[in-house]
């Protein structure tokens, strides 16, 4: 036994059963208990991956915001990926956190998946690339991760209480294949997730998490629930499952203390438990100091630019990219204002600054920017933007305490400001000094849950409770319903709003989601894309953005449908006929039906590209970069034509019917052309590929610049066999005009293996074919293994 073990043994001895009970579930929302007579400090969690939420759910503490999941995954770097986990670490160590509850690795097996933006690919093999890279830059700065959610958690129905039924071969080969991959990269974390499967919940499966995660794998870190996942005493506790979050009450506890005293659970499954929390707190440093290294410094802003700049995929193109020789450029659409920088739900984070396109764009030397919004999508209204405070009050209305806001939305989820005194809180009131710049009818909403008065200027204007609609409790501050009302207001002049709520903390634990909407007075929508239309034809070029809204791409739901919200398609194809130099910059996080696409000029998919949306957009139109990315995932024509579709449990049930066959080889498999396959993407120069040799288990390739500047192109090698082909291996590189450069392309073992009651290595001839993407071969070999 080493050092370390015999050390975490002698500390655990000294814990008694009441104690070490206390550990394994939450304190509060977001950490486990200290132990001071063993020097165990808080372990503090916090919500990712984009970045790092910390304790308070609010914009009084402020993140770096980097581009979504799926952009990190576009951009195929993993090298770029390590270092935004390390960004990531710098920040958890600023705001006190040691476990970061990300990434999620969970895979696009359907387009419907409302939470894809948040999961990398549809490829077991690249998730498990890009995934085991965002863990290594993460724990390398001393904070761990918990890839989640473990296992098949693939959609948003019913995700509380439906059964996956999938059968071992695709559970090995595809969706536990990401899980492998992040372990033997040294995960020190892993969180269980709400769903069953095959008729086991996973917070209660122990061939799962007991036999393969920590039995076959090896896995010697900690396996935290998802909120409120743990939902029994005995299963639970005896199904893998360490750590049940949140707390302090839950099926644990004391009825756990009485299971061990009873003997239904052995006190050797709680000191196992126990010895994964302390060897995460020596990892984390939050154990008599531990082995936690020192961080660096990193530059989150020009890091979230670099990247969003990698992720950005250039769909089509027919010169207009890069800009040349414009002097006007209309900017059209909503989300060319307000961006659409990240997606909904736990991923939620708050920057401290947000860079629009509108703003990006308006950097351009010698480039007049014309703005229209054309159609605004949006269904709910978005926060009013301007600064505001929340009153936290007494049962008389005395003034508790008082905090800042960025805008005007309240969130405090789990725990209160450190200032507030739950036990006496009663009501939270939201106040804003608003100045119009346009005079008219104003809409306000409130969009929360419970009742609410609305003042302005001392003026009741909406007094009611609103009700929680559909089942899932988390959509409360996911996505709360959203009322509306209409006030007069003159521009210039200033106002006073006012928004209270009763609140209050409950067994020391607070939820506060609300938020005071706000759009100004605007034309009707027929009038807007006219007015859109007036400005394209009259400019240079035009760029529309378009985008998704929260009520498309969020936690808690799945999509109805792969289009665009609101009369966004009709706006693109009118601005089309007016300029035939029209940009669509696509803003979402998975993929959207454009059946536009053949109109336009180009198309750039930005994905949810973070804070510094619009100083990339400005970098990549302008051509100070090249567009990076290429698809993670297969983009349909429209959503009848995707082969695997399903996301709506049958009597509690999704059948995973279609076995290993999901993204481009369920694409390959139906005879279907998708409108983009996986791996495409377009820079501003050409190459060839030059020459293909494989020895052992790599593959070299030569390719060359064949451009006129300086490029990236993202080498992918397919390995081939009985008329399937499958991800095997690739490399990114880069090359100035004319230069020839070579990669050598490292294959894994389980590129030839099946699972077959264990894995196998097929033996045989394979094709290996360096691609551009996954049905554009540039060159092939043949190999025996």
């Amino acid at each position: 036994m080493n050092t370390v073990a015999v050390e975490l043994d002698e500390l655990i001895n000294r814990l008694d059963l009441a104690t070490k009970i206390r550990l394994l579930t939450g304190a509060d929302m977001w950490s486990l208990p200290p132990v001071p007579e063993i020097g165990l400090d808080r372990l503090v969690m916090s919500d990712g991956p984009i970045g790092v939420r910390g304790e308070q759910w609010t914009s009084a503490d402020p993140s770096i915001a980097l581009p979504s999941p799926t952009a990190l995954a576009a951009t195929w770097d993993v090298d770029l990926v390590r270092r935004a986990g390390a960004l990531l670490a710098q920040e958890a160590r600023r705001k006190g956190v040691h476990v970061l509850l990300a990434p999620t690795i969970n895979l696009h097996r359907s387009p419907l998946g409302g939470r894809h933006f948040e999961c990398f690919s549809e490829d077991p093999y690249l998730t498990g690339e890009i995934g085991a890279a965002y863990v290594e830059g993460v724990q390398e700065g001393g904070v761990a991760t918990t890839p989640k959610h473990f296992v098949a958690n693939d959609f948003e129905t019913d995700r509380f209480t439906v059964d996956v039924e999938v059968g071992e071969k695709a559970l090995r080969e595809v969706y536990l294949r990401p899980f492998e991959r992040v372990v033997r990269a040294g995960a020190w974390g892993l969180m269980t997730a709400y769903n069953s499967v095959n008729g086991t919940t996973m917070t209660e499966h122990s061939a799962l998490v007991n036999d393969v995660l920590k039995g076959e794998w090896g896995f010697d870190g900690f396996v935290v629930s998802d909120w409120t996942a743990v939902r029994s005493t005995e299963a639970a506790a005896m199904g893998g499952t360490d750590v049940a979050m949140p707390g302090p009450f839950g099926p644990w506890g004391d009825k756990l203390e009485a299971a061990v005293r009873e003997g239904r659970v052995p006190e050797s499954v709680i000191d196992d438990r126990v010895r994964r929390i302390l060897r995460l707190a020596r990892r984390t440093g939050a154990l008599g100091g531990g082995d936690r290294p020192e961080p660096g410094v990193i530059d989150g802003v020009a890091l979230a630019r670099e990247v969003a700049v990698r992720g950005f995929t250039l769909l089509a193109n027919d010169g207009v990219l890069p800009l040349r020789d414009v002097r006007t450029l209309a900017l059209i659409g909503s989300a060319a204002g307000e961006a659409r920088v990240m997606g909904g739900g736990s991923a939620q984070v708050f920057p401290d600054r947000v860079v629009s396109p509108l703003d990006g764009l308006r950097g351009l030397e010698g480039v007049e920017v014309r703005h229209a919004l054309g159609t605004d999508p949006r269904v709910r209204l978005s926060p009013l933007a301007c600064p505001a405070v929340a009153q936290f009050l007494d049962e008389d209305g005395g003034l508790l305490a008082e905090h800042p806001l960025a805008a005007a939305e309240a969130r405090w989820v789990g725990q209160l400001p450190p200032d507030v005194d739950g036990e006496r809180l009663k009501a939270v009131r939201l106040r804003a000094s608003y100045t119009p710049g346009k005079g008219g009818r104003h809409e306000l909403s409130v969009a929360g849950v419970g009742p609410f008065t609305v003042t302005v200027n001392g003026e009741t204007v909406f007094d009611q409770a609103i009700e929680l609609e559909g089942g899932d409790p988390a959509a409360a501050f996911l996505s709360p319903p959203e009322r509306r009302f209409a006030v007069e207001m003159a521009a210039g002049e200033p106002y006073e709003l006012s928004v209270t709520h009763p609140a209050g903390a409950f067994g020391g634990m607070a939820f506060v989601a609300y938020t005071l909407g706000h759009a100004d007075p605007m034309p009707g929508p027929d009038e807007l894309i006219a007015e859109a239309v007036r400005v394209a034809a009259d400019s240079d070029v035009a760029v529309v953005v378009a985008s998704t809204t929260p009520e498309v791409e969020s936690e808690g739901f799945d999509r109805a449908n792969l289009r665009l919200p609101g009369r966004q398609d009709e706006l693109i194809r009118a601005v089309a006929a007016a300029n035939p130099r029209t940009v669509v910059v696509v803003n979402a996080g998975s993929p959207v039906e454009m059946p536009w696409a053949e109109e336009v000029a180009a198309v750039l998919l930005t994905w949810f590209p973070g804070q510094e949306a619009g100083t990339a957009l400005a970098d990549v139109l302008s051509g100070r970069a090249e567009p990076g990315g290429r698809l993670p995932t297969t983009w349909p024509t429209t959503l009848q034509d995707a082969p695997v579709v399903n996301v709506t449990p049958v009597d509690g049930v999704v059948a995973y019917d279609e076995g290993v066959h999901i993204g481009y080889r369920a694409w390959e498999r139906s005879g279907r052309a998708p409108a983009f396959w996986f791996g495409h993407g377009l820079g501003y120069t050409t190459w060839s590929y030059d020459s293909i040799a494989a020895e052992g288990d790599t593959v070299t390739v030569a390719l060359t610049n064949t451009g006129d500047r300086f490029g990236r192109e993202v080498v992918q090698i397919y390995a081939c066999r009985g008329g399937e082909r499958w991800l095997a291996g690739f490399d990114v590189v880069e090359a100035e005009p004319g230069q020839t450069v070579i990669t050598t392309v490292f294959l894994p073992e389980r590129a030839f293996q099946v699972w077959e009651d264990g894995w196998r290595t097929v033996e045989g001839e394979y094709t290996l074919r360096a691609s551009h993407h996954v049905a554009d071969p540039r060159l092939s070999i043949t190999v025996k293994i």
